[in-house]
């Protein structure tokens, strides 16, 4: 089957009829994985800072440093949250703060070592491009030196936060201060070129359009024929209350899961090679991200331990693991706990009826 171009793309999201994109998108989704294993990951995340000055309009949990409640947490407040991630078989934290102006890279590399020495088998899935981006201008070295440094001392991968729409013309819109689609990619590739994995992702239902969102997609696949350093695609929708952003924009709508289940759909048409794609029930709920199973994901991301930031704006859903498990086995697959790798920990057996 000849690859999905960025024209044909566009067309299925503006014109493919719902049931016939989750047909296609579950028919590639067989094909790359035919055992018919959905993954999840026990985890947490664990945002050490509040206090971020990128000031985007779309979010609702930065702080300023001069704010009441703007806070970094101790090593012992983040080991405590780890201890508790242990206690019910977690494997990952994904550690993410705002960008905070006074940070340096000396601070970073003690606390993922810190981290590394005392919880040896936690994986740290952490730091965005826009957070490297700013660790290395405050400590004048280059990126390609802070994860290189960050990653000797403990930092096992980074996610693709920050992503938002890889498209300049609406980045300038909902976040002008953060860093340009350039050099988000830059990023990642540098990540990619000293071994080290990450994860690509997308918020839409801001100011984009559909041509943007494909713009991005199709920013992503080609690094990712050039690298293959990313493990999966991540896709969710703006949450906006409590942000600037729908103040400012009053016209811009919620999404429905119609939106988000096409464009996943699209997603895992287009990214032929991605190896994962990744269901968003934090911000669907947990039956579109149960059907987001039908429409070419093949995991259910995390049991979210801790989830802080889209619950700030407004996204407040929940799910343990036997909750998992049973809506994985609920659409006819088989669920199996994963790792950070995406490396099968345990699969577990449906019951008998």
């Amino acid at each position: 089957m000849a690859r999905l171009s960025v024209t044909e793309a566009v067309d299925l999201i503006k014109n493919a009829p719902l049931n016939e994109l989750g047909k296609m998108a579950l028919a590639k989704k067989r094909e790359l994985h035919p055992d018919k294993i959905t993954t999840f990951i026990v985890d947490r995340n664990i945002n050490y800072t509040n206090v971020c000055w990128v000031d985007c309009k779309f979010c609702a949990f930065y702080r300023k440093p001069s704010d009441e409640d703007a806070y970094i947490l101790s090593f012992e407040e983040i080991g405590k949250k780890i201890e508790e991630l242990e206690a019910i078989g977690g494997t990952q934290i994904l550690f993410q703060g705002g960008v905070h102006p006074k940070l340096k890279i000396e601070w970073y590399e003690d606390l993922v070592e810190w981290i590394s020495t005392n919880y040896p088998n936690i994986t740290i899935h952490g730091f965005s491009a826009i957070e490297i981006d700013y660790i290395a201008k405050i400590s004048k070295i280059s990126t390609k030196e802070v994860l290189e440094r960050l990653h000797a001392n403990g930092l096992y991968s980074m996610p693709g936060a920050g992503a938002e729409i890889l498209s300049d013309k609406v980045r300038d819109i909902i976040a002008p201060k953060k860093l340009d689609v350039a050099d988000w990619l830059r990023i990642h590739k540098e990540a990619h070129e000293i071994g080290m994995k990450t994860t690509a992702t997308m918020m839409f239902g801001t100011v984009e359009r559909d041509e943007d969102i494909v713009e991005h997609l199709d920013h992503i696949r080609k690094l990712q024929d050039e690298t293959g350093g990313f493990r999966a695609f991540i896709l969710w929708s703006f949450q906006s209350a409590n942000t600037k952003l729908i103040k400012e924009r009053p016209e811009i709508v919620k999404q429905s899961s119609n939106r988000y289940l096409r464009l996943l759909a699209v997603s895992r048409l287009f990214l032929d090679n991605f190896p994962n794609i990744q269901s968003s029930w934090v911000t669907q709920g947990s039956y579109i991200g149960q059907l987001a199973l039908l429409f070419g994901a093949n995991d259910l991301g995390s049991t979210m331990m801790e989830e802080n930031v889209v619950a700030a704006a407004g996204a407040k859903n929940s799910m343990n693991q036997k909750q998992m498990i049973e809506l994985i086995e609920d659409v006819g697959e088989i669920a199996a706990k994963r790792n950070t790798n995406y490396d099968i920990l345990e699969i577990y057996e449906r019951a008998e009826a």
